[in-house]
């Protein structure tokens, strides 16, 4: 009997929609307050999850939602970070 492997989900902080962990990506904020993005979730600290669906984006760059998820201010250059990430990921994927 085959066993069925669970598959790790985890939501979006921008749309709340729940996907495989491996689709997304963490960005993390460690125990100096410092954020960042963790490509290979590994990194320690608080974490939040987002997908790279276009739209999802644009709606957390708009609505600062990483700012709510960690309960202090995501200096642009991390919105920046995640931007350049998923367009390097979509045009490996090519």
């Amino acid at each position: 009997m085959a066993a069925n492997k669970k598959i790790p989900l985890r939501m979006c902080v921008s749309c709340r929609a729940m996907k495989d962990k491996r689709e997304m990506l963490r960005v993390v904020k460690n125990a100096e307050g410092q954020i960042a993005v963790d490509e290979r979730g590994k990194a320690q600290g608080r974490g939040a999850y987002v997908c790279g669906d276009g739209e999802c984006l644009k709606k957390m760059r708009k609505a600062k939602t990483l700012n709510k998820a960690f309960s202090c201010a995501v200096e642009e250059s991390v919105y920046e970070e995640i931007e350049a990430y998923f367009s390097r990921k979509k045009s490996d994927e090519k």
